[in-house]
């Protein structure tokens, strides 16, 4: 029986880049065990092909929204659905793994029954198929540490828990900015350890544009990211990796260093984690942030008047 499934909702394979970085991505998943299973999940053009070449699952009858995006509900109870394995990881179609991320599933697994990992990624620009022969992971990392640049702490590529987690999702569209923050959020609410990997675990991110979304804009500009935030609860629950409780560091999981701001941000947070109380949550905001809540407020009431009355 497999031990780690890894799912994802791929792009098209028609543009000549995306389907180089994501076959790149691909072979890397099946490079790490034959104890992994790897799914594609949506009937995106090629994408059947591709399952058929390297043998890995094709799941195309994903739930879409409106707009034709596939839904995270659906991909995650799909993945659910056909796996047998005790640890699920959705991972983006473009991210390069490498075998740290199985010996951090291990030893999560092994210390905690509830958790979720997740870390930053080091961008990569990659023009050719990698060769996942031989000593690929060190021939990564010393590319890595010449040409790579670590992403900053916001957006996450990858979520890796127990198969018992994630059991209920809104309906958040796939690939539009809010619902990786509200993963963060969601696993500190149900007080899970949600471990920052970053110092243990290296994700590379092949470089690509947002030629793929509607008029070429970046995922956090088109209206499917505001919808996604008004799913996840509002601004309150856009949570970053700083929120992150636990961090993997040296083969142990530790809790994150207390800074200054750390501390503040914990309490700041501590009504909607520990309270479950979002009106609460943004009296504190308030407190914390008054000139970016008096912005929101402005901007609050300027959408109200622009509404249509309503006979």
């Amino acid at each position: 029986m497999p031990k780690l499934t890894i799912f994802t909702a791929p792009k098209p394979f028609t543009h000549p880049h995306i389907d180089l970085i994501q076959r790149n991505a691909i072979r890397s998943w099946l490079a790490l065990s034959e104890a992994v299973e790897v799914f594609l999940i949506g009937a995106e053009e090629g994408a059947a092909e591709v399952a058929r070449e390297y043998r890995v699952g094709y799941l195309p009858e994903v739930v879409r929204n409106a707009h034709g995006t596939p839904l995270i509900s659906s991909i995650f109870h799909l993945a659910r659905e056909h796996s047998s394995s005790p640890l699920l990881a959705y991972v983006n179609a473009d991210i390069i793994l490498l075998p740290d991320l199985l010996a951090a599933a291990e030893l999560a697994s092994a210390r905690m029954p509830e958790f979720m990992l997740v870390g930053r990624r080091w961008d990569l620009e990659v023009t050719g198929l990698i060769d996942f022969s031989g000593d690929y992971e060190t021939r990564l990392r010393d590319q890595v540490a010449a040409q790579g640049r670590l992403h900053v702490a916001t957006g996450s590529d990858y979520f890796l828990f127990p198969r018992g987690c994630f059991t209920s999702i809104p309906d958040f569209a796939i690939g539009r900015a809010g619902w990786d923050n509200w993963m963060i959020y969601q696993a500190r609410a149900q007080g899970w350890p949600a471990v920052d990997c970053s110092e243990q675990v290296m994700i590379i991110h092949q470089q690509h544009d947002y030629h793929h979304l509607p008029g070429g804009q970046p995922h956090y500009r088109l209206p499917e990211t505001g919808e996604n935030v008004r799913l996840a609860g509002g601004k309150r629950v856009i949570f970053h990796l700083r929120d992150c409780n636990r961090r993997m560091t040296g083969g142990r999981i530790l809790r994150p260093r207390l800074t200054w701001d750390k501390f503040w941000r914990e309490v700041e947070i501590f009504p909607l984690i520990s309270l479950r109380s979002k009106w609460l949550a943004q009296v504190f905001f308030a407190v914390f942030h008054p000139v970016r809540a008096y912005r929101e407020f402005r901007q609050y009431l300027r959408n109200r008047r622009e509404q249509p009355n309503q006979g």
